[in-house]
């Protein structure tokens, strides 16, 4: 085999600048994409050396870029009559298509060059429903023959051959009875086949003739060709697709278990950005196993890039580049230097990010809030040939201000998610704020850590806030803190506003307390005296078990006054927690410990990734 030097290294450069380029139509993939060029390498380089085709997954929640980074990468490399985009479905009835050997086909694939091809939203194609139990499959089931090693079989050859034998006795006996006007050829009539016919028949038989040299061939010459091409046996060995670069992404909601908080517009994109960073390819296997049988698991291989959901920072950087792309824009057309201050660009992140759903609805409000009053403002900087125009928003008073030359303009704006945030009434917040902030006290006191986030003014028509923990491992003892975390903010009510003021937004803390008791006793056996599991059956903690429903409720009784009095002896911090919430909405770990701080309560900050768990490893090097 002889490989072109210069080729190859002329190829390198080519990747090189592609990677330059995604890198800088990208926000926060960078290792998304260096992996991904490194995966592709010998594929694109050297395609010679491939004995089966390149499989790469593409994992994430919607909108981080996955379908478009592969687009854009084609049309760098300059792939797009070799690109081929598909989604696979088994409910689909509406596609004629029922193979991928026919797609592959059609789009002149099977000639043994480089290509690649995309299978987008692949968790569509589950081949296990929701309860574990086969979907019936009969659309497409030669994709798992394609990822297995890269060939197709040929099941369809004979029928095809039969087909063509039959057509050429249909037209010999046809032609006995034409009369024709030899005066008046007509070129179509004079072929022996038509040009589409021909076109089938080069492609079934993989005939090394044009099709014009087909089209000038007789029948007795079709016919021989035909039986020829079935005495080599050629026609029946596996198309081979081992040069083409497939690659597989979808959504997988089992892994990236935040990915259903899509209309959350409050959580730090931060704190899901460190969610995401531990999800392992072991917990993408795993969540593809819900859906493909274990041996279609298999063969999408150990090649999978998972997409982390963006960080805040990342979502600033998107802003402020849309941003400069329109200050670009319209210094270039219109000759107006425009600026934009930052309190827009908060003003647009805050009615903007959605963290799961990514960089769409980004857009969206850079649309709806840059875009709209853009065109206003610049009409009117033109009018008075205007060359310096200055747009800031007052947040105090929810007004756009503009400076057109010497000129001053206000445009009256407040954001759709700031005004559902502003719609909560202020005894609502009230009640809000106290009841975060029993759960933020006992987080505090129990953990020795600050929650992540404290809210109480969010974007929500229920007006419910939200006190975000790290993630915690689960032991004896951290099952205890957990349910008094979730007990604090009703009896923090409690003790506030009294018994009978208390809200009912305890109702989910309470489930999520008791389903961690149930557990506690039925499924980790944590106390002696019940050593049996309960909770074998589907759905544990709604079940009625006669000999652990009194132990239970015996343990969530306790546990509810021990943290009645945790909170009691810190009434004061409980107190002053809750006035500056309601004061202003939300406040971050710095803001928590300068409170606790007061009351002479030390407290620690953890960062989005950290772990609470128990100190086993000094536990067990100080065991002797």
């Amino acid at each position: 085999m002889n490989i072109n030097k210069e080729e190859v290294f002329r190829k390198k450069e080519i990747l090189d600048e592609c990677k330059v380029y995604l890198k800088n139509e990208f926000i926060g993939i960078d290792a998304i994409i260096d992996n991904l060029m490194d995966y592709i390498a010998v594929w694109y380089l050297m395609p010679e050396l491939l004995r089966r085709p390149v499989i790469i997954n593409l994992w994430g929640m919607t909108g981080v870029g996955k379908t478009d980074l592969i687009r854009k990468l084609v049309k760098f490399l300059h792939f797009q009559e070799r690109f081929l985009e598909m989604e696979l479905s088994n409910k689909d009835s509406s596609s004629w298509e029922n193979s991928v050997a026919d797609i592959f086909d059609r789009n002149n694939l099977g000639d043994g060059l480089p290509g690649i091809v995309l299978f987008d939203e692949i968790q569509r194609f589950n081949t296990i429903d929701s309860n574990g139990e086969p979907e019936p499959q009969t659309k497409f089931i030669d994709f798992w023959e394609l990822l297995s090693d890269g060939k197709l079989s040929q099941k369809y050859k004979e029928r095809m051959e039969n087909q063509f034998i039959n057509l050429i006795l249909r037209k010999k006996e046809s032609d006995k009875h034409k009369i024709t006007d030899v005066s008046h050829p007509n070129p179509d009539t004079d072929s022996f086949l038509t040009y589409y016919e021909t076109l089938e028949l080069k492609k079934y038989l993989r005939l090394p003739h044009s099709v014009e040299d087909l089209t000038e061939m007789n029948a007795e010459e079709i016919t021989q060709l035909i039986y020829e091409s079935k005495s080599k046996k050629k026609i029946y060995e596996p198309i081979d697709y081992s040069k083409i670069l497939l690659i597989i992404s979808g959504n997988l909601d089992e892994a990236f278990s935040m990915a259903q908080q899509t209309s959350e517009a409050d959580v730090d994109a931060d704190i899901f950005h460190a969610f995401t960073e531990k999800i392992t390819f072991v917990d993408i296997k795993n969540a593809l196993s819900k859906k493909f049988r274990p041996e279609q698991v298999s063969r999408f291989g150990n090649i999978h890039l998972i997409y982390n959901s963006l960080r805040k920072s990342d979502f600033e950087t998107l802003i402020h580049k849309e941003i400069s792309i329109r200050q670009n824009e319209i210094l270039k057309e219109y000759g107006i230097h425009l600026q934009v201050t930052n309190s827009l660009e908060r003003l647009i992140y805050r009615n903007g990010v959605f963290p799961v759903q990514g960089v769409r609805p980004v857009f969206s409000s850079i649309t709806d809030i840059l875009d709209s009053n853009f065109s206003k403002l610049l009409f009117i900087a033109l009018m008075n040939h205007a060359k310096d125009l200055s747009i800031d928003y007052d947040e105090s008073q929810n007004i756009i201000k503009a400076k057109i030359g010497d000129e001053f303009t206000e445009i009256p704006f407040i954001g759709r998610v700031d005004k559902i945030r502003q719609a909560n009434e202020k005894d609502m917040l009230a009640s809000i704020s106290v009841h975060e902030c029993g759960h933020a006290v006992a987080y505090v006191m129990l953990t020795g850590m600050v929650p992540l986030q404290l809210k109480s003014r969010v974007a929500s028509s229920n007006a419910a806030g939200f006190t975000f923990p790290h993630q915690m491992h689960n032991s004896a003892e951290i099952l205890i803190k957990k349910i008094q975390i979730y007990l604090a903010g009703g009896i923090a009510e409690e003790l506030i506003f009294g018994k009978e003021n208390a809200s009912a937004g305890r109702q989910s803390d309470r489930e999520e307390a008791m389903g961690l008791a149930a557990d506690y006793i039925r499924t980790y056996n944590f106390d002696p005296n019940f050593q049996a599991n309960y909770s074998i059956e589907h759905y544990p903690h709604r079940m009625t078990q006669q000999s652990t429903d009194g132990v239970i409720e015996q343990m969530m009784q306790d546990l509810v006054e021990k943290t009645r009095i945790l909170l009691e002896s810190k009434m004061d911090f409980l107190q002053a927690l809750s006035r500056a919430l309601a004061e202003k909405g939300s406040l971050n770990p710095p803001e928590i410990i300068s409170i606790a701080n007061d009351f002479h309560l030390s407290a620690v900050i953890q960062e989005e990734g950290f772990l609470y768990c128990n100190a086993y490893d000094l536990q067990l090097k100080n065991n002797k």
